[in-house]
């Protein structure tokens, strides 16, 4: 139970370099955008991969080659996607949300909020995290579309705003 003995020990370290190695490998062939947790697609596909290293470690039913061909697969079909997401409008809106208002010139947005399942007090705690002293100084709490939420300070001019992208503005 505690120990079965040397074998499995030296297939895990074995296997465990040689994954690491091939994933290293190939996650540098892919790109940065590869791990980034851009949204919720993408945190997915870190999860998968992290899933998938833990598999070939662990379980003496997947071969080596079955677990590289699996990281190939996940890190492909990601590439796949952010380059259709990227070059079309149509599948990226498919496949991203959108950054959403939930505080805008003094007043928070309820209906925006209720859908986004966002309570008043976690706004007030980002405003918090960021320094802001009083709602007085914030011109907008925005939800980004990788789930955090920013916070943007009062600007000196409108076209100085970092808020051009979003709906309403």
């Amino acid at each position: 139970m505690f120990f079965s003995g040397i074998e499995p020990i030296v297939r895990t370290l074995l296997i465990g370099f040689l994954a690491y190695i091939g994933l290293i490998l190939v996650l540098r062939i892919s790109g940065k955008r590869t791990l980034t947790k851009m949204n919720a697609f993408d945190l997915v596909v870190t999860v998968a991969i992290g899933s998938t290293l833990a598999t070939i470690l662990l379980s003496k039913d997947v071969a080596l080659a079955e677990g590289f061909t699996a990281f190939i697969l996940l890190i492909g079909m990601q590439y796949i996607i952010t380059w259709l997401s990227v070059r079309s409008d149509f599948f990226s809106g498919m496949i991203k949300s959108s950054p959403e208002l939930l505080y805008y010139n003094g007043a928070f947005l309820k209906k925006v909020m209720k859908k986004e399942r966002i309570l008043e007090k976690e706004i007030l705690q980002a405003a918090r995290s960021s320094g802001i002293k009083s709602m007085n100084e914030v011109e907008a709490v925005v939800l980004e579309t990788d789930g955090r939420i920013s916070v943007i300070k009062k600007a000196e001019k409108k076209e100085d705003s970092t808020l051009m992208d979003l709906k309403g503005e």
